[in-house]
């Protein structure tokens, strides 16, 4: 039977693509396999599956032969070809399903190393959708990526763990992507989906390689979805549920009373001054002012809790409206201007920023920096009760599943059980944190006694030469 040749030159990128999908702490073995294979056609085609997804990448040149496909461990494949030279092949010869050898380069002949191989039958089928592929442009591609990247990770919300694509109104889709602090939206495009699209977020979808590698194409049935390429193609069922309703929680543009525009050229640079400024609470909130004050914009950050704010003042931007003082973190404001947002609209100091430039905007919530007083009222009033408390900002997004407490009113049995749920969680959560600190300890109290035990067993070393010398 004639063998199946693999270029280390093409099988290399393609084991680090596949390397993304398989877990190789998985229990189940058929999941720790690469699925090779020569079509009718004569395509050489590598496909590896966690069961919930399948990647697929097909070789540049068909090659002779009948029909074949073997599977082969992932880590004995890999393990062979980064010992390989580029320009060398790795030959798969198949004498039958029980006796499967890798051949390879070893001097100048032939080594083998023999497969220990599981049943073809036991690998999962790879899933077929029916639908036509739908060109996405450049510009599409990035929305996707940029709205994973703005999606939960938190598994308790699972519905917002990937990139929704919205065609409720067909001349107007959106690409959106939420974690319930900040959000973000696309649009300015068509795409001819029968039904919206929730495009669960994987980090194999972020690899360089599968993103150079031509025009995307996406296929999407009731229960999975595709994005293919040139060579690759990669098939994931879809995220079940409704996705929430995120369109109201987007701040009325017409109620934006502060605008600034930052010159579109300087925003990278801005980032490099904005990892610059101070933080104080790096390890949790990671604090930075925005400020609009006497016509200009500055960056407000320090060093400790207690000392007062370092303000730093951008050039190049031009605003206008009410002056504020308002909090975010950083890690959204350098976001939005990798996105290219480079408007800041501002309502007021605790209602939601809103970032957007043309199609694309980020909605992010405001933070109340820690120990900051709010301002004295210009003219003291003497009131005969209470003052009604000031609202806090609207959540981004809430669960889809809970509903909105009736204003006022005592909490309905199913509040009462969604807070409690919450606060379980939030105990669970704690807990966790408190096991990966209690971790890093113990890790550092075992390389420390390592280390005592290395200097112990030199110094034995070192009296025993002494105690054998003779002077």
């Amino acid at each position: 039977m004639n063998p199946i040749i693999l270029p280390i030159a093409e099988l290399k990128p393609a084991l680090n693509g596949l390397g993304k999908i398989i877990n190789m702490k998985s229990a189940v073995p058929i999941l720790l396999q690469v699925k090779v294979e020569r079509t009718s056609e004569g395509w050489i085609a590598l496909t590896a599956t966690d069961l919930d997804r399948f990647v697929t990448v097909r070789f540049e040149h068909p090659s002779e032969g009948p029909p074949l496909a073997v599977l082969i461990p992932f880590d004995q494949l890999a393990q062979i070809t980064k010992k390989s030279g580029r320009d060398e092949s790795l030959i798969i010869e198949v004498n039958c399903p029980a006796d499967i050898m890798i051949r390879f380069a070893l001097a100048n002949n032939l080594g083998g190393s023999k497969v220990k191989s599981l049943p073809i039958v036991e690998f999962p089928t790879t899933p077929r959708l029916k639908a036509d592929g739908i060109p996405l442009p450049a510009e599409i591609r990035r929305s996707i990526r940029e709205a994973m990247d703005c999606a939960s990770v938190d598994s308790t919300r699972y519905i917002l763990n990937g990139a929704f694509i919205d065609t409720s109104n067909p001349k107007a889709c959106y690409i959106v992507g939420t974690d319930g602090k900040h959000l973000y939206s696309a649009n300015s495009f068509t795409l001819p989906l029968k039904n919206s699209v929730i495009i669960p977020s994987h980090k194999f979808l972020g690899w360089k390689e599968f993103n150079l590698d031509g025009e995307w194409q996406i296929k999407a049935d009731e229960v999975a979805v595709q994005l293919s390429t040139r060579r690759w193609r990669f098939i994931s069922k879809q995220i079940e549920g409704n996705y929430p309703n995120w369109r109201q929680t987007i701040p009325n543009p017409n109620e934006a009373k502060t605008r600034i525009t930052i010159n579109p050229e300087k925003l990278e640079e801005l980032n490099k001054l904005i990892q610059r400024i101070p933080c104080h609470d790096a390890d949790k909130f990671n604090t930075i002012g925005l400020e609009w004050k006497q016509g200009q914009f500055l960056l407000l950050g320090k060093d400790s809790l207690d000392e007062p704010w370092t303000r730093v003042p951008v050039l190049d931007v031009k605003g206008e409206g009410p002056e504020v003082t308002i909090f975010i973190n950083r890690r959204f404001l350098t976001k939005a201007f990798d996105y290219g947002l480079n408007t800041i609209a501002l309502i007021n100091d605790i209602s939601c920023l809103r970032f957007h430039n043309q199609g694309k905007q980020m909605i992010v919530m405001p933070l109340r920096p820690e120990g900051a007083n709010p301002p004295p009222p210009a003219v003291p009033v003497i009131q005969s009760s209470p003052p009604a408390p000031t609202p806090p900002p609207k959540p981004m997004i809430s669960s889809p599943t809970s509903e909105s407490p009736i204003p006022n009113g005592p909490k309905t049995p199913v509040e009462e059980a969604i807070d409690m749920t919450l606060q379980i969680r939030d105990k669970l959560n704690e807990g966790f944190n408190l096991l990966r600190d209690l971790s890093i300890k113990l890790k550092g109290i075992n390389r420390d006694h390592k280390n005592s035990a290395k200097d112990l067993q030199s110094v034995r070393s070192t009296l025993r030469q002494l105690q054998v010398m003779k002077f």
